[in-house]
């Protein structure tokens, strides 16, 4: 179980549209606490800096893509457990497979609705509230 106003999530995507709509979508479930980077490269300094408590990772991005990005995450001590979720414009099995392989701990589908992305967030820590 997890408490909506400890969570702190870090949203990273190279488009901003996408980034203010996820904003948009936890602040409707009640998660205030949300920083953005704009590549791969801008999040991992981020986590160095103030670590979050939960990543929202687009895959395609310049710099350091989601993939490189959850690598570096799991290998850097203070961060390797950060539950990390991979957001996606499509359902390759491939990008699947490495990003299991990785550690991921759950995959969103864009575009990103308020249901679905509770539930996504809730199968990795529990019960929001």
């Amino acid at each position: 179980m997890a408490s909506k106003q400890m969570l702190k999530v870090l949203v990273v995507d190279d488009q901003r549209t996408s980034r203010m709509l996820i904003r948009d979508a936890l602040d409707q479930i009640g998660i205030s606490q949300v920083s953005f980077a704009a590549d791969g490269e801008e999040a991992l300094k981020m986590m160095m800096a103030s670590p979050a408590n939960f990543i929202i990772s687009d895959f395609n991005m310049p710099k350091l893509d989601g993939l490189q990005l959850l690598k570096a995450i799991r290998s850097y001590a203070p961060t390797k457990k950060t539950p990390f979720v991979i957001l996606t414009g499509r359902g390759d099995k491939e990008l699947v497979q490495k990003a299991a392989a990785l550690g991921v701990n759950n995959f969103l589908v864009k575009p990103v609705s308020v249901p679905v992305l509770q539930k996504t967030m809730e199968a990795v820590l529990g019960r929001l509230q």
